[in-house]
């Protein structure tokens, strides 16, 4: 960076330094709410007094213990700083009194750079290399995310038991109890798009959810209930750009699930917490622009122009690794199972919600022309699975990797054989752990990952979630062999 550069960039930031105390002031905040995404991708957080913001903070950052993150420090090595992002901050819409948020980049301190694990570190350097490619200027995103909001949950695993149980009142399966009412307006499995209360009885809630992101400056562009029963909703916010669109994802994530609790519910972001019916995916709409242009936008299949084409078949292509971050836990794949709507071909299609890659067609005007990736769910670390998207569509371009030919047939349907002619998406998260081990070098494109961050993921996921789940009897074990 040139001295000029820098030293623009240092007035940006004591500008944006007096936003955050003008707003303090304003507000008469009393607490300042430090917040950071750990490697597996859920929000931490520590809150100091406000008088303990001094303009220092923002340059020398606020010690604390990298041990005790998940996936990250080891506790001989464990001091790591958080410095505070100005230009993040917000007034959280739930902690009293009177608090703002700050999210904080992770630095090392010994060696006075960013932490190589920090997932918003990751996203920016993401966003660095692609402008260093000099193929676009900007990634948009625009997820589509799903959830559950439940009336009950209660779950509990020891040596000698195992099990779960879900209720809502919205449920096909609630019975209810002699101790309440039950009136009878209940969603069917699989036909949850998108009637009108009181069979939509979280449409209220969803409502308190819109509020309260339109309160942090979140743009929402709808709300309704999925197809799935028990509650399950969807909120599509307005696209932005890799890094901010990731902060406003967990921002997002933290809105729902309070929003819900302050309404006496639970939400979940679990792919597949119901079986037998539809999971929650999250949708990535994506697009490439350069000088104020879409560069997604042509002459091509579905309006695409032959740069999109090939961002596509760099996702597909690398999709059976890619997984790993935008599938990131053994339950992810109970979702991405046939005969449930979730896109398990590895294929493209225009309208087509049964194909892994959807072209929206409900305009033809270039600005909204993108591309969007069916497959990830709510589960991912957005910073993590967005820059590994956009890696992988970057390798697609870069070496005018084509996906084949699109398929525009009803996916949903097909017969055994026909569907054996079709790539799929892993089977299992060990599968998709094990075709990154084998398939990352599109990752690690301008030290965007690198080798260590895929280590600690791999090695993380399989001993703290794939074994264990293994060694646990699974409830229908002992339906099935019990007798034998």
């Amino acid at each position: 960076m040139s001295t000029k550069s820098f030293k623009n960039e240092q007035l940006a930031k004591i500008k944006l330094i007096d936003d955050v105390y003008k707003l303090v002031k304003d507000k008469e905040i009393k607490n300042v709410d430090l917040r950071f995404t750990d490697l597996i991708g859920q929000w931490q957080h520590f809150t100091i007094p406000v008088s303990q913001l001094t303009r220092d903070c923002f340059f020398e950052g606020f010690g604390f213990d990298g041990s005790s993150m998940r996936g990250w420090k080891k506790i001989q090595e464990s001091d790591m700083l958080a410095i505070p992002d100005p230009s993040s901050v917000k007034i959280d819409p739930f902690l009293n009194p009177g608090t703002v948020m700050l999210i904080c980049d992770i630095y090392d301190p010994l060696r006075k750079v960013q932490y190589d694990l920090d997932p918003r570190y990751v996203a920016k350097k993401a966003v660095d290399y692609l402008l260093s490619s000099g193929i676009a200027d900007t990634a948009y995103y625009g997820p589509e995310t799903e959830f559950f909001i439940l009336d009950h949950v209660a779950y509990n695993v020891n040596e000698y038991s195992s099990w779960f149980r879900i209720d809502s009142r919205e449920g096909f399966w609630n019975t209810g109890s002699e101790l309440e009412a039950n009136l009878g307006h209940k969603i069917r499995i699989k036909e949850g798009y998108s009637p009108v209360p009181p069979a939509d009885a979280t449409n209220d809630i969803r409502n308190m959810i819109v509020e309260n992101l339109l309160s942090v400056n979140i743009e929402v562009e709808r709300q309704h209930h999925e197809v799935a029963t028990a509650g399950q909703g969807e909120i599509d916010i307005k696209y932005s750009p890799l890094v901010e669109c990731s902060d406003k994802l967990m921002m997002f994530k933290y809105i729902v699930k309070n929003t819900a609790k302050i309404a006496g519910k639970t939400a979940t972001f679990m792919p597949k917490p119901i079986y037998g019916d539809n999971g929650s995916g999250m949708h990535i709409h994506v697009s490439l622009w350069k000088d104020k242009k879409n560069l997604f936008a042509g002459d091509g299949y579905a309006g695409l122009s032959e740069l999109a084409i090939n961002f596509i078949g760099g996702i597909l292509h690398h999709a059976p690794a890619l997984l790993a971050f935008t599938n990131p836990t053994t339950n992810s794949y109970k979702r991405l199972v046939p005969g449930y709507e979730a896109p398990v071909n590895l294929v493209y299609s225009k309208s087509n919600r049964s194909a892994a890659i959807r072209i929206p067609m409900y305009s033809e005007n270039p600005t909204t022309k993108r591309i969007e990736f069916r497959s990830p769910d709510g589960t991912a670390n957005p910073y993590l699975a967005f820059s590994a998207v956009l890696l992988a569509g970057l390798d697609g371009i870069l070496n005018n990797i084509h996906p084949g030919d699109s398929v525009d047939i009803d996916l949903f349907h097909l017969g055994d054989e026909e569907r054996n002619k079709i790539k799929q998406t892993p089977e299992t998260f060990e599968q998709a752990l094990h075709n990154l081990e084998k398939d990352n070098d599109f990752l690690k494109q301008g030290n965007v990952f690198n080798d260590e961050l895929i280590k600690h993921w791999i090695d993380y996921k399989f001993k703290k979630e794939i074994k264990e789940v293994a060694l646990r009897p699974h409830p229908f074990e002992f339906h099935l062999y019990y007798e034998m």
